[in-house]
């Protein structure tokens, strides 16, 4: 019952999985701007009254377990969140100070998907992503040999 939120005439709980990648999928979430982009997701997350549960950035994508209030639409805070943090990115790394709108870092479009009941496993699922990814590659490794 903790995670149930209230506005003035309702109370929810809205968790989405959602996963969106740089353009090109480029490798581009590296360790600088992978440290400086948690701190951004979260600030612009509580600009539109939402909650980062649970995130992941990758080198080449990212994983949130995000909490929405019912009065956003879920495009609505991801497209804000994407949009911003790319202005941020262009501002702090590229040297882009003004009239910048971000529209070169994230690709378009983005995953998500509704948590119920299975939110236990959506977050260790986040959790172990990198894990899972690196076993990947070394099974790569082996079948390629």
């Amino acid at each position: 019952m903790k995670d149930i939120g209230s506005l003035s005439h309702t109370r929810w709980e809205c968790k989405y999985h959602v996963v969106f990648i740089p353009k090109y999928r480029r490798k581009a979430i590296y360790y600088e701007l992978r440290q400086h982009l948690g701190k951004i997701f979260h600030h612009l997350a509580r600009q539109k009254e939402c909650r980062i549960e649970e995130g992941h950035l990758m080198v080449d994508h990212v994983h949130m377990l995000l909490s929405i209030p019912p009065k956003y639409s879920v495009s609505q805070v991801v497209g804000f969140i994407k949009g911003k943090s790319a202005i941020a990115i262009a501002r702090t790394y590229l040297g882009k100070r003004q009239d910048f709108t971000g529209q070169h870092f994230w690709a378009r479009g983005y995953y998500v998907s509704t948590v119920g009941r299975d939110e236990a496993i959506v977050r260790q699922y986040i959790r172990d992503q990198e894990k899972e990814d690196q076993r990947l590659e070394q099974l790569k490794l082996w079948s390629e040999g």
